[in-house]
């Protein structure tokens, strides 16, 4: 496999840039991943179709990466159910080393073969489930060891990385691989890449939820309702689909507890 996210930066001399040519430089490279990712869109149709069958049947998502890949994916598995009203167990996201990973790096967590599985274990993990394996290098022990294990074991498995060819994408039944190009500056992932990665599990995670019914129109009608704007928000909604004031619209949304539940209720009175 050829690493192009390890491939030098086509700038020199950063250090002597200014702050306005640095920033030029960032912004310039970003502007190439909307278009990477867009030419990955046949294989992320695969993968969140595939998704989408297992998660109707009963399944759950699972995500395991480390360092920028893994907190990406913890941050997408915590976002769902807030977003869609899903189980907090229903989109799992695992980071080598563990939680304390998220906040800072944990020495040699990524180079372990065997812990993805074990980590995976405490969720009872099964063939009902998908598995996405998250890394830029498309090369990680932790994400590769964890995706040869659930195979063996009849899971669904898939992958995001930035490079082609290479193991993980090997061990996928549907891998994704976003090819942003070298970084900015010279191996650091966490820019291309990791904005690659986030741009598809984005629309991966959106994907299968609106075709698990969890959207209604263009609106998160099961979005759980823990601030004032969310409440705001979700009494504008019913508002707007039932054609009534304010005030109503708040009472019902007290009384049902979600946007879903208090439109349905009004429509079958």
């Amino acid at each position: 496999m050829i690493r192009v996210t390890e491939q030098e930066s086509r700038y020199n001399d950063i250090d002597k840039m200014s702050v306005l040519e640095i920033l030029k430089g960032i912004n310039h490279e970003d502007k190439s991943v909307p278009s990477a990712v867009e030419n990955a869109i046949p294989q992320i149709e695969k993968l969140a179709s595939a998704v989408s069958e297992k998660m109707q049947n009963g399944g759950r998502l699972f995500y395991i990466g480390a360092g920028t890949s893994g907190r990406l994916g913890v941050v997408d598995a915590s976002e769902c159910p807030p977003t869609f009203g899903v189980p907090f167990d229903y989109v799992v996201g695992i980071i080598a080393g563990g939680d304390t990973a998220i906040r800072r790096a944990v020495e040699n967590a990524e180079d372990d073969t065997e812990q993805a599985w074990i980590d995976l274990q405490e969720y009872h993990i099964n063939e009902k489930d998908c598995l996405i394996g998250l890394a830029a290098s498309g090369t990680t022990p932790y994400v590769v060891g964890g995706l040869n294990t659930a195979r063996k074991n009849g899971i669904l498995t898939g992958c995001i990385v930035c490079n082609e060819g290479g193991p993980i994408a090997q061990e996928s039944d549907f891998p994704v691989e976003v090819i942003v190009g070298p970084e900015f500056l010279t191996g650091s992932t966490r820019m291309k890449s990791g904005t690659a990665q986030k741009l598809v599990l984005n629309m991966l995670s959106t994907t299968v939820m609106i075709k698990l019914g969890r959207v209604k129109g263009n609106k998160m009608v099961d979005m759980q309702l823990t601030n004032h704007k969310l409440v705001d928000r979700g009494t504008q909604m019913v508002m707007d689909e039932l054609n009534i004031d304010y005030d109503h619209a708040a009472d019902l949304l007290n009384r049902y507890g979600s946007v879903r539940k208090a439109v349905e209720a009004s429509h079958n009175k």
